[in-house]
Parts: structure tokens; sequence; C-alpha cells
């Protein structure tokens, strides 16, 4: 197989497989009145407040659509909005307790069912290693 045609064929192998096992992990949730959307949010608020014109930037939506999906949140109690110390027209989107506990929880179901799932193929400690290895270029790919 060339390089080009081998190239290709992975990236097909690739989607198909990740869009899968997202499809499967997806369904394991900590409440079932966060959307995947609202979750997405929600995680990417653990690592501390941010503006909303950044949160939809990182979640690739607009504005607006970002300051529906924020109204959602907070009306359902899992973010607060922040008024800016220096900026009184700033306004920074920080996750509550409650929206942290269902980040924790979802991602605790989520991990366990992946583990679950692998465990049933009897992987050699080789075969889990190189699906961690895996794991980190699959990350560098969607980091990029």
């Amino acid at each position: 197989m060339s390089e080009p045609d081998l190239l290709h064929s992975t990236a097909t192998d690739l989607r198909l497989a990740t869009f899968r096992l997202a499809r499967r992990l997806r369904r394991e949730r900590a409440g079932d009145n966060v959307s995947d959307a609202h979750f997405a949010v929600l995680a990417c608020l653990r690592a501390g407040r941010l503006p909303i014109g950044e949160l939809a930037q990182r979640e690739r939506v607009s504005a607006p659509t970002m300051s529906n999906t924020v109204d959602a949140l907070a009306e359902a109690g899992l973010v607060i909005r922040v008024p800016s110390e220096d900026d009184r027209r700033r306004v920074y989107i920080e996750i509550t307790d409650a929206g942290t506990a269902i980040v924790t929880a979802t991602v605790q179901k989520r991990d366990a069912a992946l583990a679950t799932a692998l465990s049933e193929f009897d992987f050699t400690d080789d075969e889990l290693r190189t699906l961690q290895r895996a794991a980190a270029m699959m990350r560098k790919v969607a980091e990029r």
C-alpha cells in the first residue's frame, strides 16, 4: 500500500472508530438533563472561568449560540455569571459546584464504561500500551 493510500485508509479507520466510540460513551451521563453541548461547556469551564466569547470560540459556536447555552446552564444552577473586576462590560462564566459534580460523575461513568469494554477483550499489557500510545497521538491531532 502506498503512503498516501495508507494515510487515507488510516484516517478513515480512525474516523469510524472514533465516532462509534464517542457515540457509545455519550450515552454514559450523570444527568439526563445535560446535553452533549452543555456537558462540553461545563467540562471546558472546569479549568477556570472564561468570558462568553472565548467559550464560544473554544466550542466553535457563535456567541449567540453560546449565550443560549449559558442561559440554560445558569437556569439549571450549573454555571454563574461573574462580572469582571477590571471591566464592567466583561462577564465571565464560572462552573458551580453542581456543574462540577455532573462533570466529575459523567467522566467517571464514561471511564468506567470504557474500562469495562476494554476488559471484555482480554488485551495483553503490550496491546494496552499500544492503545495508550495511540490515544496520545489522537490527542495531539485533536488538540491541533
